[in-house]
């Protein structure tokens, strides 16, 4: 060890108040077993993934096997790896895509949205940009509430309407750009069922509101829907808290015109005697009609 300590080491040693070569020694001693555990370490947090000496297509029969096996977070993985490594393959659109839809399939929705945008942003004249615009907005619509929202009965108007805004503008690009894609007629049911769930959403604010004595914001909130949503059901509601909310106001011209529109459209609705809409369960596919 003694001849490997240079001049240059001791006047390093000098300055760090090393007083002897013992401890210099013990100093360099003490570093080489650092950069040891550090190295070994930075080895074993390295390790050499497998797939990295997979071919391109090798990679991407891989991916399909576990796409077609339900392993959804690891098909993901796998076209993301192929689309990073071979961005200029045959398979780079496919794998784009894919990567969206496993990731969509495994619940993981950031992933998902960042891959189908990608695809999206890039691929402006692929064949497949309707189906791009369809995925996108089944990543935003998301309608699996899981075990809770089941057990709850929470629905899609219970929920944040931002996500499912963004889900009817792209289903709405679907329809409108893609009349003829064997994706529209779906989009254009999912688009009508959004519209009777953001109704809803509104209809419980005004509820809200006309319980805790707010008759002016139940009114206004009320109108909103009926203006906005004028075939959703939840119209029906709406009409009602319209009725009952000027009514509270001392608003009786207004009231008794509201409930002369809510006779008119909703005949044999008994809503105006008991105070309760008829509530039928809906899914997605369960709309109202053209």
């Amino acid at each position: 060890m003694s001849d490997v300590i240079t001049d240059a080491s001791l006047r390093l040693a000098a300055k760090l108040g090393l007083s002897s070569r013992k401890s210099l020694v013990n100093l360099i001693a003490g570093t080489s077993v650092a950069c040891l555990i550090l190295s070994g370490c930075a080895g074993s947090d390295g390790q050499k993934d497998d797939t990295d000496i997979w071919s391109e297509t090798k990679l991407y029969s891989e991916a399909n096997a576990k796409l077609n096996d339900g392993d959804f977070a690891k098909c993901g993985k796998y076209f993301e790896k192929l689309e990073g490594r071979f961005p200029f393959g045959p398979y780079s659109q496919q794998a784009q895509i894919n990567a969206a839809y496993c990731y969509w399939k495994a619940q993981e929705q950031a992933q998902a949205q960042i891959a189908i945008d990608r695809f999206i942003k890039l691929h402006q004249g692929s064949p497949s940009l309707d189906y791009g615009y369809y995925l996108k907005g089944l990543i935003s619509f998301n309608d699996d509430l899981g075990w809770l929202g089941k057990f709850t009965g929470q629905d899609l108007s219970e929920r944040d309407p931002k996500a499912a805004k963004e889900a009817f503008e792209s289903f709405k690009v679907v329809v409108e750009r893609f009349p003829d894609s064997k994706y529209a007629p779906d989009s254009l049911d999912r688009m009508r069922y959004i519209v009777n769930s953001l109704a809803e959403a509104d209809v419980i604010v005004a509820r809200f509101y006309y319980q805790r004595g707010a008759y002016l914001a139940s009114a206004n909130r009320a109108q909103m829907v009926i203006r906005d949503y004028d075939r959703a059901p939840a119209v029906e509601e709406a009409l009602y808290l319209l009725v009952k909310s000027y009514e509270k106001l001392g608003m009786v011209d207004l009231s008794n015109d509201s409930a002369r529109v809510f006779k008119l459209n909703f005949p044999d609705s008994q809503m105006l005697v008991t105070g309760q809409r008829v509530q039928k369960e809906r899914r997605w596919w369960q709309i109202w009609n053209k």
